[in-house]
């Protein structure tokens, strides 16, 4: 038990070397514990050894047959490893191992709707709600599935019926509140839809230590902006020149922008592309560059980003391709990796430290429509229900995301195009073919109907569903129903408008 406990300090701590050497002892020891090989798994993903994380996995799975939540948590081990079929199957799995947990249902609903699987997504929730018919977490998932089909009235009594006359978890109270303002705007009735809205984030607010975060988000800001501001032309040029002598491994490009701005239709109009692999919502230059070099003692500044030796430099690249291509048994130079994270907008100056030869492709849309967005955005991290817990604090990610863009832009050195979401909307072939020819590819009939590449894989994006649908102007310009709610930020707003040409 001691051992375990340190190899579990070892693994909460990310130091996944230590720990997968620590529970590849104890497995020896004690081979039928199944709780061990879960979380070998987890230390062998942290170390990018992905077919090791896969045999712990399946022997998990082997050995938990009536552990419902074991199962769940491999299943959702598999998700973050982007093994659908595996992790579909644990799900499954978990549901006959205890077919009356509300939990492993929902999960497996869960699931099923994010596959597109709605009916039957439907069915597992009323089979739920059958044996558990005022569990509240159950109600509010029909609700949220009704909503998904587009039944948006039945959706709405559904929703004023959970709300009204009930204790509620707290969970439940913020995602009634915010589906419910969801399906509000939905149905033109703007003004109910900021009053629910405006429930759920203050409510939201109360899970959290906001001026903790505040703190932090602020400290962090104000050290990106120095850096930016240490940076010259010259700097990226000499960047440029280093990353020259040890080419990349891959031809390569990322998709970024504010979030909001149509990133997830653009990456599927380009990843209908045959010769052009797409990664949906990577976080791996996050986890795999930014966060390394975040560590202490040194932190990131401009003198740790330019002392990055050859050796390290090529490490930070090699760890980032084998965590990207964990999808894929993609062979160098085979395709172009197009990597879509409109997180990596805000560390671009990071990105191009260490792939200067990449092109950058940046999604535009009126700064108005993405604030509202984001405003809606349930999103249950710290930073997101800080950032997007009132058009004031939205307006502001907006502004620190698109000054970094702007700054960069403004050095230059490195290949970039910008694409404005009304202009896809709009012409979806000519901006299509725009783009594809930036990145140095002929135009593919394909792209033009890449919803129906698009329903037959699992999208890791919020705007999962929409992106199946043909391209629709629906969403331009839904900033003027909030266009009172929007005048206080006018002039903040104002500068972003006339550099984009929204004004």
């Amino acid at each position: 038990m001691a051992s375990w406990h340190n190899a579990r300090q070892y693994l909460n701590n990310g130091r996944h070397a230590p720990a997968l050497a620590s529970f590849n002892k104890l497995v020896q020891q004690f081979p039928g514990v199944s709780q061990l090989w879960a979380e070998l798994g987890m230390a062998a993903a942290g170390t990018l050894d992905f077919a090791a994380a896969d045999q712990a996995f399946k022997r998990t799975v082997e050995l938990a047959t009536g552990d419902a939540d074991l199962l769940t948590t491999v299943g959702t081990q598999y998700y973050q490893l982007r093994r659908m079929h595996q992790a579909m199957s644990c799900f499954e799995r978990a549901v006959a191992a205890n077919p009356s947990s509300v939990k492993t249902r929902l999960t497996l609903a869960w699931w099923l709707e994010r596959n597109r699987r709605l009916d039957e997504a439907l069915e597992c929730v009323q089979t739920c709600l059958t044996q558990h018919p005022n569990d509240a977490h159950a109600l509010y998932f029909k609700a949220f599935l009704l909503h998904r089909k587009g039944l948006n009235g039945d959706a709405e009594t559904a929703l004023r019926d959970l709300l009204n006359g009930r204790s509620l978890p707290l969970d439940v109270q913020i995602d009634a509140n915010h589906l419910l303002a969801t399906v509000l705007d939905a149905t033109g009735q703007y003004a109910g839809a900021l009053t629910f809205l405006a429930t759920a984030k203050t409510l939201r607010s109360r899970t959290i230590n906001t001026a903790a975060i505040e703190q932090i988000t602020q400290k962090g800001n104000q050290a990106r902006r120095e850096l930016l501001a240490q940076l010259t032309p010259e700097t990226l040029q000499r960047w440029r020149d280093e990353a020259a002598q040890a080419p990349c491994p891959h031809p390569l490009a990322l998709l970024g922008g504010p979030m909001r701005s149509g990133t997830t239709l653009i990456e599927q109009i380009l990843g209908a592309h045959p010769e052009i692999l797409v990664f949906d919502e990577s976080m791996n230059s996050l986890k795999e560059i930014l966060d390394p070099l975040q560590q202490p003692p040194r932190g990131l500044t401009l003198k740790t980003l330019n002392n990055l030796t050859g050796a390290e430099r090529a490490q930070l690249i090699h760890r980032y391709f084998k965590s990207l291509l964990r999808e894929t048994q993609e062979g160098p130079g085979a395709r172009l990796l197009l990597d879509k994270n409109p997180s990596t907008t805000a560390w671009l100056h990071v990105w191009l430290r260490l792939f200067p030869q990449s092109k950058l492709v940046i999604a535009l849309r009126d700064p108005r429509d993405i604030i509202i967005s984001c405003y809606f955005q349930n999103i249950p991290r710290d930073w997101a229900i800080v950032s997007f817990s009132s058009l004031e604090r939205a307006a502001r990610f907006y502004a620190d995301c698109m000054d970094v863009w702007l700054r960069v832009r403004e050095l230059g050195g490195f290949d970039w195009i910008e694409t404005r979401y009304e202009d896809v909307v709009t012409n979806l072939e000519a901006e299509g073919r725009r783009l594809t020819s930036f990145l140095g590819l002929p135009w593919q009939e394909s792209q033009a109907t890449y919803y129906e590449t698009t329903r037959r894989k699992f999208v890791h994006s919020p705007t999962y569903n929409e992106v199946t649908q043909p391209v629709y102007s629906k969403a331009v310009k839904r900033w003027e129903h909030y266009a009172e709610a929007l005048a206080p930020l006018k002039t903040s707003l104002e500068p972003y408008c006339r550099t984009f040409g929204y004004s």
